[in-house]
């Protein structure tokens, strides 16, 4: 909500009726203000007040959708400047370049398998980006179907010809690809293609000023998802350009509400990734992109990973029983939080010990073994409910649980709770190696 409490307080009815379950207007319009009660609640708003707040309420960044069926990405619908004051909500859309005049279909049905697991989380390439190199609008949108053949993923359609691009948009038009781009020299066209076929837009200018007249006059015209192309080919104009549509948008300047896409323009493929961050770093809603390597893919995911997450909670694992190689009554149980990365090296120790065993991973709400223990998230109760919970007892033929050596000391409190019994393990889980030998060695 873009008004304080005092600004809300002036457009609501102030008959302090309670019905909306608060005590007065007013505390109804703080609450309305921190976004802890929906507008909804109060059955006598005017339309007049209502259409006020519920514009006052829209994100500063229009929300643009990418793709349609099952494969779907949205850009903007942001409202932060600082990631730590909230968070970002929308994911930077991770596009790769074909030109038209490579093996488009080879290309695709390449880039669909690259699909990554780090920490529990699955990464997708998001778009394929078709460049229409060739200048030829047949070959472009045999390109485009080809694409469209080998992979559900986003599409982006990069022409300035509108003749090329009409043909591309008329065989992909219910993939609801992005258009890309609408220039002052064919700004009519574009639009109306856009507009006849319910596809987002790109608008790019010669710089920003004008990137933003021609979102504005795209907008006026009836294209109801736009995005902003700066133009920059220049890394520190790009990083400028981007961070001054983010902070004139959150200021809701006229014209600068919409999501904005860069061109990564470095030759090498390890400079392109660079120059990707630079920009996923600094509010870019799309990056078009030609390097496809697995290995510097995974690290710009990865980053994009960390920047997404909210800052205030900790990534988790789901919690429950894991099953670590190929596991029989006889196989060790340890036991650990659902905390990503203590989880993830509690695997890794287990997995190099060379011996099949379960981990029952503990719901603590994503913290570490001795956060959890002093939150009283991981303790002898808690541990021994997920063992019931999990079944685990329907699992092995014995009762022995090896703890955290961290955590020795609830060892007495989870035999008590569960009938196990509790084997103190290494304090570091670099050390479950070494204590897999000493006790479970055949």
């Amino acid at each position: 909500m873009g008004l304080t409490g005092l600004q809300i307080f002036k457009l609501l009815p102030k008959t302090n009726c309670k019905e909306c379950g608060v005590a007065t207007c007013m505390a109804f319009a703080m609450a309305l203000a921190n976004s802890k009660a929906s507008l909804d609640q109060c059955p006598y708003v005017s339309d007049e007040a209502k259409e006020q707040l519920d514009a006052a309420a829209a994100p500063p960044i229009k929300k643009v959708t990418l793709g349609a069926g099952d494969f779907v990405r949205t850009m903007g619908d942001e409202t932060e400047l600082f990631r730590h004051d909230k968070k970002f909500f929308n994911e930077t859309v991770i596009a790769i370049m074909v030109d038209d005049t490579e093996d488009v279909a080879a290309k695709a049905e390449s880039f669909d398998k690259k699909v990554y697991e780090r920490v529990g989380l699955t990464f997708y390439t998001d778009a394929l980006a078709i460049i229409n190199a060739s200048g030829d609008a047949g070959k472009f949108k045999a390109a485009v179907e080809a694409a469209m053949g080998k992979t559900n993923r986003v599409l982006v359609l990069c022409s300035e010809d509108a003749d090329a691009m009409a043909a591309a948009v008329e065989a992909a038009a219910d993939r609801k690809p992005l258009i890309c781009s609408a220039t002052a020299a064919n700004f009519d066209k574009m639009v109306e293609l856009a507009v006849s076929k319910g596809c987002p837009l790109s608008v790019k200018g010669a710089n920003l000023e004008e990137a933003v007249e021609l979102a504005t006059k795209a907008a006026a015209a009836g294209a109801k998802e736009v995005v902003i192309d700066s133009g920059s080919r220049q890394v520190s104009q790009t990083v400028a350009d981007l961070t001054q549509l983010r902070r004139q948008a959150l200021k809701r300047t006229k014209g600068f509400g919409f999501p904005a896409m860069a061109v990564v323009t470095a030759e090498d493929p390890m400079d392109q990734v660079v120059e990707a961050v630079s920009y996923m770093s600094n509010y870019a809603g799309l990056i078009a992109l030609k390097a496809d390597d697995d290995a510097l893919l995974l690290p710009l995911m990865a980053w994009r990973q960390n920047l997404y997450t909210d800052p205030q909670k900790p990534i988790a694992v789901e919690p429950g029983l894991k099953e670590i190689g190929d596991v029989t009554p006889d196989s060790p149980v340890y036991t650990t939080t659902n905390f990503s990365l203590t989880y993830y090296i509690v695997e890794g120790e287990v997995e190099a010990s060379k011996v099949p065993s379960y981990i029952l991973s503990v719901d603590t709400d994503g913290i570490s073994v001795l956060t959890g223990f002093a939150a009283g998230k991981f303790t002898g109760d808690t541990i021994a409910a997920a063992i019931k919970e999990t079944g685990l007892e329907e699992k092995v033929n014995h009762k022995n649980i090896v703890i955290p050596g961290g955590v020795a000391v609830i060892s007495g409190k989870l035999e008590d709770a569960s009938g196990w019994k509790a084997m103190v393990g290494p304090r570091e889980a670099s050390g479950i190696p070494k204590f897999v030998r000493e006790n479970f060695a055949k």
